[in-house]
């Protein structure tokens, strides 16, 4: 990281510049607070390790994860008490994660400080990278 650390935004959200790659990525983690950048840390591994061809970004103060001939399919944001994991396509896989909201094809998990399912996660990431993701960017 630079010499001057992040801005933590609304909730402990880093406040990161739009880039691609990695770096950007481990930047975003390494300045989520507390708990909150091991997990940052065990999410972007499981990831990775699940989906070993990958692209990685960061836009909107949040890490993107992608396939590049089928888009964006996750992406984490901080909040207060919780890093919410969201899957773009998230209404396609099986079992449909908890969270939803306004858009009908995006689900997603909170993930508190007791930790995740490891396993479903896992399982959740390797069903979205194989769907079509998003293409907004």
């Amino acid at each position: 990281m630079g010499a001057e650390e992040p801005r933590l935004l609304s909730g402990g959200n880093p406040q990161i510049a739009k880039a691609d790659g990695d770096a950007p990525v481990q930047d975003y983690i390494a300045a989520m607070p507390g708990w909150k950048s091991d997990l940052g840390r065990r999410l972007d591994e499981l990831i990775v390790r699940t989906v070993p061809d990958l692209r990685k970004a960061v836009r909107w103060n949040s890490p993107f994860y992608g396939v590049e001939s089928r888009g964006w399919f996750a992406s984490f944001h901080v909040f207060t008490r919780y890093v919410k994991l969201t899957f773009f396509n998230g209404a396609a896989l099986n079992p449909v994660p908890p969270g939803s909201g306004k858009d009908p094809h995006s689900r997603w998990v909170d993930i508190h400080e007791d930790g995740f399912d490891e396993e479903q996660l896992a399982e959740w990431v390797a069903q979205a990278a194989n769907l079509e993701g998003w293409h907004g960017f």
